[in-house]
């Protein structure tokens, strides 16, 4: 399969993770890809956990394995950390550095990692990978929670995703409401413009 790609996207529920996911795959199905995605997703109402998956080039299944995935894209930092076994030996991971703190850490009983030693554990994991914070981006677009698109916007410019940002301009352009398009827009351009480069 010629540029067969396997995602995988995480986060927090009300981050709009699985939107940032359907825009992936519109955007990949705009470039000719075949597409196949998939939903792995809890309380997210409650804040829970959120998995999806977008698997490019012919795949006939959206179940990503431990140790398969080509690409995470990482949308809360612990989150992040804890989908370290989904990557593929050489992998790439464009991944926020902001935490939404868990029920257990916000009653005392656990307490989050360092931003550093998350960040230390994934660079140990794949290879290239790209930090930045999308709450500060979101909120500079207008929404906090149009940092989704900020993250996606960075992993096209730096050339993670088999198209660019523009291919995602048209997406967001035509499936989102104008009123949501045009904050959203703003964060793509955001993530596009971080100059950080993947290491």
């Amino acid at each position: 399969m010629s540029g067969a790609m396997r995602i995988y996207l995480t986060g927090v529920g009300g981050q709009g993770t699985l939107t940032a996911t359907t825009l992936l795959a519109r955007a990949a199905v705009e470039c000719g890809l075949e597409v196949v995605s998939g939903e792995i997703h809890g309380m997210a109402q409650r804040g829970g956990i959120v998995e999806s998956t977008v698997l490019l080039g012919g795949f006939q299944s959206p179940t990503i394995r431990p140790g398969e995935a080509d690409l995470m894209l990482g949308f809360e930092a612990l989150e992040s950390l804890r989908a370290v076994p989904y990557l593929a030996p050489g992998a790439g991971a464009v991944c926020s550095v902001d935490f939404i703190p868990p029920p257990s850490v916000s009653m005392g009983r656990e307490r989050l990692p360092d931003v550093e030693e998350v960040k230390e554990k994934i660079r140990r994991a794949a290879g290239r990978v790209l930090f930045l914070s999308i709450n500060e981006l979101g909120r500079r677009a207008g929404a906090v929670r149009s940092g989704n698109s900020a993250l996606l916007g960075a992993a096209c410019a730096r050339g993670f995703l088999p198209f660019g940002p523009e291919v995602l301009r048209g997406v967001i352009r035509k499936y989102l409401p104008p009123a949501d398009a045009e904050i959203n827009l703003r964060a793509l351009d955001l993530g596009a413009e971080q100059t950080k480069p993947a290491v």
